[in-house]
């Protein structure tokens, strides 16, 4: 299973989503696309994920903050306990052993990340 996951400002856009997707997907296509569970419910990104028919997953703060991220933003450890929030929503809902694929990157306006992982079929 791989997994597109998604850390992302209030002020992020559809066009935000979309390009940071795309610079991580790279001809890679995940089964579904994550965050934490307090952000999964943001229309925005509900949208997006609709809009590219990919399951949804909300992923617990307790989730986020027992991955090991390759990258390490202060402000992300600050506000969610990890170190970035794309690759820890990846992580964990990939499911068992999983490993990044994609580093995070970051979307052209700033507004939006984005990682991918694979794990074992669920």
């Amino acid at each position: 299973m791989i997994v597109a996951g998604f850390g992302f400002r209030r002020s992020v856009t559809r066009d935000s989503l979309e390009d940071a997707f795309s610079l991580a997907c790279a001809g890679l296509q995940p089964d579904g696309v994550a965050t934490v569970e307090g952000k999964a419910v943001e229309d925005v990104f509900v949208a997006f994920a609709k809009g590219h028919d990919l399951a949804m997953l909300a992923v617990t703060p307790a989730a986020l903050a027992a991955q090991q991220t390759v990258t390490q933003s202060d402000a992300s450890r600050a506000a969610h306990g990890t170190g970035s929030v794309a690759e820890a929503a990846a992580l964990a809902a990939a499911g068992a052993r999983a490993q990044l694929l994609v580093m995070r990157v970051i979307s052209t306006d700033g507004r939006a990340t984005c990682a991918l992982a694979q794990g074992e079929d669920r």
